[in-house]
């Protein structure tokens, strides 16, 4: 069942809600929407009510800001708790991981925490891009080049050669991509990649977090999911054999580690 829910700044927001039992909300990363995570929520939907949104800028989701702001990818994330009662667990995917531990570390009513390969900088002698990719995003963005944002996004951000980009951008997905690429300045933003990843703030965290990476994964999503497992007091690592970052697709495994850890 889809329905649309007005956030703080009046953005209004596409919602899929499917199954009976405790609330969990799925939030996807950089050129996901609902649909990315639904295959996700049908194999949790027999044990909890899972609810699925659609980040703002993207899809059916609106965005009434005139600015790009963290605070309001967290409003949204509070109204989408409001609407299932009040108080519910998250689970988050890349970026969305890291804008569900941002929910937890600004004290929204969120019960337990599962996160998949956020991608933090978790070391300092890691290859960053510069500070001023949040500028020239949006001012891609601005000037509607969606395809130069979606460029941008990969090669540097996510570290995709360009030659790999060029063959993505004759492929039948590209659509999909460029569709996305306005909320493209929200991922980078919450993600914040020419930073460390903020150590004290996670360690501050007081409910039970699982972080979960595939051993086929890249190498600094691993090194990043590891240090919020050892940032967060308690936290749960998890590694998934054979996995990497597109874990979505096949969403059984994960459901398993998911329901297990959220009860």
């Amino acid at each position: 069942m889809t329905e649309n829910i007005t956030s703080k700044d009046g953005t209004t927001l596409a919602v899929d809600t499917i199954g009976q039992g405790a609330p969990v909300i799925l939030v996807g990363g950089a050129f996901n929407d609902r649909s990315t995570v639904a295959g996700l929520g049908a194999e949790l939907a027999p044990a909890f009510t899972v609810v699925t949104y659609d980040r703002r800028g993207r899809v059916a989701s609106d965005d009434k800001s005139d600015d790009y702001r963290v605070a309001n990818e967290v409003d949204d994330l509070a109204a989408v708790i409001e609407h299932v009662g009040g108080r519910a667990s998250a689970f988050g995917h890349s970026s969305g991981a890291i804008l569900v531990l941002e929910g937890a570390m600004r004290g929204l009513p969120i019960d337990r925490v599962a996160v998949y390969e956020p991608p933090y900088c978790a070391d300092e002698n890691q290859p960053r891009p510069a500070a001023d990719i949040y500028d020239r995003l949006t001012a891609l963005v601005a000037a509607g080049d969606r395809d130069g944002a979606v460029e941008l996004f990969l090669h540097e951000a996510v570290g995709v050669p360009a030659e790999a980009i060029a063959g993505m951008k004759a492929g039948a997905e590209w659509a999909f991509l460029a569709d996305k690429a306005s909320s493209l300045p929200y991922d980078v933003l919450v993600s914040a990649p020419w930073q460390l990843m903020p150590f004290d703030r996670l360690a501050a965290i007081g409910v039970p977090v699982l972080a979960v990476y595939g051993d086929q994964t890249a190498p600094n999503l691993a090194e990043g999911t590891k240090a919020v497992a050892a940032a967060v007091p308690g936290a749960e690592l998890q590694v998934m054999p054979g996995e990497d970052h597109g874990v979505l697709q096949r969403p059984a495994a994960l459901a398993q580690l998911l329901a297990k850890f959220l009860g």
